[in-house]
Parts: structure tokens; C-alpha cells; sequence
């Protein structure tokens, strides 16, 4: 059938994609370290778990993500309304990484070590606000990443001098943000490009550059990402400086 071809294409697709890591594991697993793996029949399970996950990832972004997407940029740049098209990429990037998975490991990890390290209280409630503070702080600055971006669709301005200038901006910051802080902040860059920011942000980028007359989407509907990849830095060391 169809329909069974088509699953079939998708599965096996994933595994091709996954075959090298699987391959470097079991290299270092056995030819290096030489031990056998602990758990065999966990990992296989737990491997053909992330085959088909990652299958069924794919197609939704296929048939859901990137579509709905594109389709919003392009109903909010013919309605018109700069207002509105600026606040749905605001709450579009803030809701996507507050809910970003990778994000709420890493904010708990950093809790409990800021704990260990005695630079918050050692208690549930402390980790517990810091973690929640550091996913907000970086939220926040996607959301305002995302307005920014958008803007510079709208103006043409070169993205290659406001990435530039941001980060000039994250050098000097570095310079006077606690230590503790910095590490964190560089890793809370690569750390919204994850599963549910990167689909969302690129389908808002090309489809707002689609749909408005003089922009190309190859060379203005890119580039967003760069953005939320650097405003997260700026934000996350003046929240260490705050806190």
C-alpha cells in the first residue's frame, strides 16, 4: 500500500540519518574502550525507539509545523498590522522555548549546580526560582530576537552588521559578567536552536518573506535563527549580573 511504502521510506530514511552515530558508539564502545554494552537489549530497544521518533518528528514538521507556520506569516502580512505582526513573533518565540525540552534540562542542571557552587540556596524553592528565571530570562530573549528579526525583513536591513554588532555586544558583556554566569549564557545560545524553536522560526521567516513584495526568501527569510541564537547570551549574563 501507499501509505506503507511511504512509512516504510520515512523509517528507514531516519536510519540512514542515524546509521554514523550509531556506527562512532559502537566503535568507541568496542574497539576503545572494549567493553561490552551494558544494557543490550535497552540499547537496541531504546535505539529503534529513536528511529521512529525521530520519523514521526520529520513528518509532523512536514504536514503540521513549518505549513502552519508559513500560513500565519502570510495571514498577518496581508492583514497589515505591523502591531500584531510584532507581537505574534514576540509571543511565538517566547512560548516556543519556554517550552523547549532542552531548555528545562539545562535550567535544572544549572539549579542544582549553582546550589552545589553556593551561588543560590541549596534548597527546592531556590533551584527551583533559579531554573525558572534562567527559562523566562531566555524565553525573553527569543521573543525580542524574533521581533528583531522580523523587523530587519520588513527594512532589509544587512544581517550581517546587526549579528556582528550583537556580538561585539556579547564580548564586552563577557568581560564584565560574573564567571559563573558566562558559561551558561554561551550554552543558552546553541541551546534554543532545538526541536520546537527551529521549525517554528524558520516557517515564520520564509512566509513573511514570501508574502511581502521585494524580499527573497532564500536570502531574507534565513537568518532568524542566528538571531535567537544571540540574543540569549546578551540576555542570560545581564541576568547574571542582576541576580
Amino acid at each position: 500500500m501507499t501509505w506503507l511504502r511511504a512509512a516504510l521510506r520515512l523509517v528507514s530514511g531516519s536510519a540512514r540519518d542515524l546509521s554514523f552515530i550509531v556506527l562512532v558508539i559502537i566503535l568507541f564502545q568496542l574497539a576503545v574502550l572494549r567493553q561490552p554494552f551494558p544494557d543490550l537489549g535497552g540499547v537496541l530497544v531504546g535505539m529503534g525507539m529513536v528511529v521512529l521518533g525521530l520519523a514521526l518528528f520529520v513528518r509532523g514538521l512536514d504536514l503540521g509545523l513549518f505549513p502552519l507556520g508559513e500560513s500565519m506569516a502570510h495571514a498577518f502580512a496581508r492583514k497589515g498590522s505591523l502591531g500584531w505582526l510584532l507581537s505574534f513573533a514576540f509571543a511565538l518565540g517566547f512560548a516556543t522555548t519556554a517550552a523547549e525540552p532542552a531548555l528545562t534540562a539545562i535550567a535544572e542542571e544549572a539549579s542544582k549546580v549553582a546550589a552545589r557552587a553556593g551561588a543560590i540556596a541549596d534548597s527546592d524553592t531556590a533551584r527551583e526560582r533559579y531554573a525558572l528565571g534562567l527559562r523566562f530570562t531566555v524565553a525573553l530573549a527569543v521573543g525580542v530576537a524574533l521581533v528583531v528579526g522580523v523587523w530587519r525583513i520588513l527594512t532589509g536591513w544587512p544581517i550581517h552588521l546587526m549579528i556582528a554588532s550583537g556580538y561585539l555586544l556579547v564580548v564586552v558583556l563577557t568581560t564584565v559578567a560574573p564567571d559563573e554566569i558566562i558559561g551558561i549564557a554561551y550554552d543558552s545560545g546553541g541551546i534554543t536552536t532545538s526541536t520546537l524553536t527551529v521549525p517554528m522560526v524558520t516557517a515564520l521567516g520564509v512566509g513573511l518573506a514570501s508574502s511581502i513584495e521585494g524580499r527573497n526568501p532564500l536570502t531574507d527569510g534565513f537568518g532568524l535563527i542566528a538571531f535567537a541564537s544571540l540574543t540569549p547570551m546578551i540576555f542570560v549574563m545581564l541576568y547574571g549580573m542582576l541576580i
